[in-house]
């Protein structure tokens, strides 16, 4: 049994044993009060799951057990770069520790030696039309990967239910290893002709899928990959995708099903699409004030009748943040350090100062401020990665180590079949009837 895994095997042990107590005691207490409009709204901030590797706050923004991205900046391992290495975050959702810079480079050896991809997903690819979107081929090629799922497998042969942990966390790092492969094969294929780029195996897990990309030689680019990886990796478990992940994983299917259906939820505009929606919304109003070095005012009147024909803003707006999104002012930071005098990333900046004092204004917008997919476009294109249907994939592959983390958690406590109670029209009718009664 690796480190890794001797540590999260005593962690969650410990933790179950800890859950288990505290509901003896405490599985009656009230934790949520829930709102006729939150039935009828999506489920809205009604308390409903435990999902250990991070925690969203209204305020401050997203925390990886505890941390801000600010301070994963200063405490994460680096290794040969400027940015927080996505395996130290990896390591840290799953056993709540820093990890050292040894355990780090472990971590990317693993990665590395469980890469390879099956030779028949790149097969079932090629089969694809030339045409089809690069999530559908990301979730096609998940899916392709489930005949090497070590769960599936030792299901099938009867395993005890105490081992689920085992074969799952298994399966996150297969998954999670191969994942920069595949997109990056998807990109090649789709983009350039399948003329595909082998992996270097010198380098660390984001900055081999940043080389195998091939849009830059740059290692600001490989910084930036390490950087987006990062900030992408969890959302708590509320969002769409994660959410998905839970619900199909408590059925106890394998990860590979389960994160490909997270993938497909992912792929919505109101979520991880949304990346692509906001660099084209951006390009739409360049190309009609025929300039790309707008004025504030011109971006406000563009803003103004973006609204008045009934649409909204791309990238402004989330579900719980009250402020910026501490992953957009991430960067907003790099990019001012690494790439300040672009015109499209100087263009996000002018956009960020003109859009919230509209939607202000509008008096019923919550949340005015930017969110994370406000930015990453505009230092994509800069890096010369202009494919806008791409950028959810980057973002799956990103988002894949906390879904997998937390569902490593889900199975090691035994968390049960996901089974909410709905409710008809009717229903509440009659519910409402006897409340007045």
């Amino acid at each position: 049994m690796d480190a890794l895994k001797q540590k999260f095997f005593q962690k969650s042990s410990a933790i179950k044993q800890e859950i288990k107590e505290l509901l003896a005691q405490n599985g009656n207490v009230l934790v949520d009060e829930v709102k006729l409009n939150q039935v009828f709204g999506g489920s809205r901030d009604i308390i409903t799951m435990l999902w250990e590797p991070s925690l969203l706050d209204a305020q401050e923004g997203i925390r990886f057990r505890g941390y801000s991205l600010p301070e994963l900046g200063e405490k994460l391992p680096k290794g040969k770069g400027k940015e927080p290495l996505p395996e130290g975050l990896f390591w840290l959702m799953l056993v709540d520790e820093i990890p050292t810079e040894a355990e780090v480079e472990w971590l990317s050896d693993e990665w590395e030696r469980r890469s390879k991809v099956p030779a028949h997903v790149f097969k079932v690819l090629e089969t694809l039309p030339a045409h089809t979107h690069p999530m559908t081929q990301f979730s096609i090629g998940i899916n392709a990967m489930q005949t090497e799922s070590h769960f599936a497998r030792r299901y099938s042969e009867g395993m005890n239910k105490n081992d689920y942990w085992d074969a799952v966390y298994e399966d996150t790092m297969d998954l999670i290893a191969r994942l920069p492969v595949l997109a990056a094969y998807i990109y090649r294929k789709t983009y350039h002709g399948g003329d595909h780029i082998k992996a270097d195996r010198s380098l660390d897990w984001a900055a081999n899928l940043a080389h195998m990309l091939g849009v830059s030689k740059s290692d600001d680019f490989k910084n930036f990959m390490r950087l987006y990886m990062t900030i992408h990796a969890d959302h708590e478990g509320g969002n769409a995708s994660a959410h998905t992940m839970n619900l199909i994983g408590s059925t106890l299917s394998d990860p590979y099903l389960a994160f490909a259906g997270c993938m497909n939820s992912l792929a919505g505009p109101l979520h991880g699409l949304a990346n692509q929606e906001v660099i084209h919304w951006i390009f739409q109003m360049l190309n009609k004030l025929e300039t790309r070095n707008p004025t504030k005012e011109q971006i406000a009147s563009y803003v103004e009748s973006t609204l008045a024909g009934g649409k909204v803003v791309p990238g402004y707006g989330h579900a719980v943040l009250r402020k910026p999104d501490p992953r957009f002012i991430e960067q907003m930071r790099f990019a001012k350090e690494y790439c300040p005098d672009d015109e499209i990333v100087n263009v996000v900046w002018k956009v960020y100062e003109v859009v919230p004092p509209i939607l202000q204004g509008l008096g019923k917008v919550k949340n005015p401020w930017p969110n994370v997919d406000a930015h990453s476009g505009a230092i994509l294109v800069h890096y010369g990665l202009d494919q806008y249907s791409f950028y959810t994939v980057l973002f799956g592959v990103s988002r894949a180590m906390g879904v997998l983390a937390a569902t490593c958690w889900s199975r090691a406590l035994g968390m049960p079949l996901e089974r909410p109670k709905s409710v008809t029209l009717d229903w509440v009718k009659n519910f409402l009837a006897e409340k007045q009664a």
